[in-house]
């Protein structure tokens, strides 16, 4: 199975990309894993419906039949790190080709990934930016197999 990560981010830093690295780099170690940054068209900001739809759009083309797909959405479901380590677990298990992770634009997606997404899951109450927002998930991607492997790195 290979594990792929969607954002739509549209600032850069360094350190952001450092962070991404590293993850990518220990994730790989487990599955075969690749961040991948979709490009939507620019807008205004005051267009936010059309920019979530329009992000949504190209989310969806993305996407094949076949895929697991893991929306993190702040209403998603809260999970601890076990509990999303189980879910990893149960997605390795699953017959599914590629798991998807994705992380929304900065108005979020619309209905149609929502339905699409096979578990939404929220990495805070809080809102952050994409960058955080993905630092965050490549972070916990990584304690979920550290978890199943056990390998020390959770602490409990």
């Amino acid at each position: 199975m290979k594990f792929v990560l969607y954002n739509l981010a549209t600032a850069k830093e360094a350190w952001a990309d450092e962070v991404s690295e590293l993850y990518k780099k220990k994730i790989s170690f487990f599955v075969p894993f690749e961040i991948q940054s979709l490009k939507a068209k620019k807008s205004a900001r005051e267009d936010a419906d059309f920019k979530r739809n329009e992000e949504s759009e190209l989310i969806l083309k993305n996407l094949s039949g076949d895929d697991f797909v893991v929306l993190f959405d702040e209403r998603g479901a809260v999970l601890d790190s076990l509990q999303f380590a189980k879910k990893i677990e149960n997605i390795l298990g699953s017959s599914k080709k590629r798991a998807v992770f994705i992380i929304g634009g900065a108005f979020g997606v619309n209905e149609d990934v929502r339905k699409r997404a096979d578990l939404k899951v929220s990495l805070s109450p809080m809102v952050m930016n994409h960058l955080m927002a993905q630092a965050v998930s490549l972070e916990q991607i990584y304690r979920a197999f550290t978890i199943i492997k056990k390998i020390p790195y959770h602490n409990i």
